[in-house]
Parts: C-alpha cells; sequence; structure tokens
C-alpha cells in the first residue's frame, strides 16, 4: 500500500481520502507512516493544510462507517462471534474487546473520540460500535474528531520533513509527542468540564 501512496496523492485530495479510508478499511496499515508520507506528497504548502487534514479525517471516518455498518449488520450474537474470531487470528487479547464495549456501553461519545487517539484500537472500534447499535450519527461525528486530532500532528510533521524543517529521524517522534500532549490536554479538559458530584 506504501508503495502506490505516491500515484493516489497525484489524485489531489480525493486520492488522499481514499488512502486514509483504505488505512481503515485495511488496518495492518501503519497510520503513523502512512499519515507522514501524505503530508509530505499532498501538502505542497502550509494553505493546503486544513483541506488535506479535513479530507483525511473524512476519509478515516468513511472507512470507519464501512465496518460500524457491518457490525449492525452482523448484530449482537454474530458480531462478537466475528470479532473474538479476529482478535485470535490478530493475537489480540479478548479482554481488550470486552472492555471495549463496557467502555462503548458508559459513555459511547468519549470511547470514539478517545478510541481514535489510540494506536490498534482505532483501527478496530467501528465495528463494535456498530454490534452495539451506537447511534451512527454521533458515532460519525466523534470518529471524524478524533481523526483531525490523530491526522493532524502527523500530517503537519510529513509536510515539515518535506521543507527539511525537521531531520528525517524526528518527524515521526515529533509527531508522537504532539499525539501525547493533545491527549493530556483533552483529559484535563474533560476533568475540569465533569461535574462535581456534589452539585445537585
Amino acid at each position: 500500500m506504501l508503495d502506490v501512496l505516491p500515484d493516489l496523492a497525484a489524485w489531489g485530495l480525493f486520492g488522499l481520502a481514499l488512502c486514509s479510508a483504505i488505512e481503515k478499511l485495511v488496518p495492518i496499515l501503519p497510520s503513523i507512516a502512512l499519515f507522514l508520507m501524505l503530508g509530505m506528497l499532498g501538502v505542497a504548502k502550509p494553505l493546503d493544510l486544513p483541506a488535506v487534514i479535513a479530507v483525511t479525517a473524512a476519509g478515516s471516518t468513511t472507512g470507519s462507517l464501512f465496518w460500524y455498518g457491518m457490525g449492525r449488520w452482523l448484530g449482537p450474537a454474530r458480531g462478537d462471534l466475528f470479532v473474538l474470531r479476529m482478535t485470535r487470528r490478530l493475537d489480540i487479547k479478548e479482554e481488550w474487546y470486552l472492555r471495549l464495549k463496557r467502555n462503548y456501553h458508559g459513555h459511547p461519545i468519549r470511547a470514539t473520540l478517545f478510541g481514535q487517539l489510540i494506536p490498534v484500537v482505532r483501527a478496530y472500534m467501528a465495528l463494535p460500535a456498530g454490534v452495539l447499535a451506537i447511534p451512527a450519527p454521533s458515532f460519525a461525528i466523534a470518529t471524524f474528531c478524533g481523526a483531525l486530532i490523530w491526522n493532524t500532528p502527523f500530517l503537519v510533521s510529513g509536510y515539515l520533513l518535506r521543507q527539511q524543517i525537521l531531520a528525517p529521524d524526528a518527524a515521526a517522534p515529533a509527531a508522537v509527542a504532539a499525539i501525547i500532549l493533545v491527549n493530556l490536554l483533552l483529559l484535563a479538559l474533560l476533568r475540569f468540564n465533569r461535574p462535581s458530584r456534589s452539585a445537585a
């Protein structure tokens, strides 16, 4: 897949959206490398960044909605069976999936948003969301917002790498550091805005 990125990126914004959708449809692709390369290939100048960030987030959301729809179609029983078989083949612990389901039951929007910021989880969470019948509009909005947060540092780092502002061995760590910083800020914001238990 990474070998054909230059050809797909040559299709403009549609090609970039397609690449980000494929990353969700074929979750074995390394998303960090993918978005770094898309930043290098698809962003010629800073003014291009907003459009590239938006279309790649839209592509990621589209790919997630495919698996979400598959989960809705399978339903709880068949969906659980499918996911558990998949986790065994991919050597992922079943407890991970069961914990994800519990989180979805309690906080579906928050789980979707933060799930998009966690490697591996972001690629596999759409199907259980469909199995649990999380409302589609809420799932799509939270997925889009999470994809915006995840994609942006890597796309920006790819652009900076193309401009030789960052050394090649510094681009990925800089993007990862940005992701961690955003996660910490979001957690702090959520905790700050959480209503006090004593307030009533």
